[in-house]
């Protein structure tokens, strides 16, 4: 397991597009170990693989306030169904440092996606949780949290 260096804005790779996993084996595994390593060590409470640069469907995330940590793992994760109340969130992210705004998001998901092991989960998220995963899933599809902003902000 190993802090990995986040790549910040602007920076070209952030806006590829990730491809899917194949199949969840130790690499992935060890990859996820890494992301996680470097979320908690930058005081995060997401990582998508992109942001280390590595352009695989891999998302992990730990909204637990204080204590015991609850990572969670994300393989390919897909959205079946937002609601279509929005909620706003104050968000952040380890790529743009510094910065933070006010983001309207659906206020709860469905998220179908592979775990650390290589099982189909599913999700209902909403808070918080819902939040996070859909600003990780951005990532996945090169859009970041700025994109959401006007020009004048």
């Amino acid at each position: 397991m190993a802090v990995k260096t986040i790549i910040t804005e602007p920076n070209k790779l952030l806006r590829q597009i990730s491809k899917p996993v194949e199949n969840v084996g130790k690499e992935e595994q060890e990859l996820m170990k890494d992301m996680l390593d470097t979320m908690y060590y930058a005081n995060g409470i997401g990582l998508a693989a992109i942001q280390i640069g590595v352009p695989k469907r891999i998302i992990v995330m730990d909204i637990a306030k204080e204590g015991k940590k609850e990572p969670r793992y994300f393989v390919n994760p897909v959205i079946m169904n937002r609601d279509p109340i929005k909620n706003t969130h104050e968000e952040g992210c380890l790529s743009v440092p510094e910065q933070f705004a006010e983001i309207d998001r659906p206020s709860k998901c469905e998220v179908e996606y592979l775990d650390y092991s290589g099982k189909k989960q599913f999700l209902k998220a909403d808070g918080l949780l819902a939040t996070c995963i859909q600003h990780e899933m951005d990532h996945l599809e090169g859009i970041l949290f700025i994109d959401y902003l006007s020009k004048l902000k």
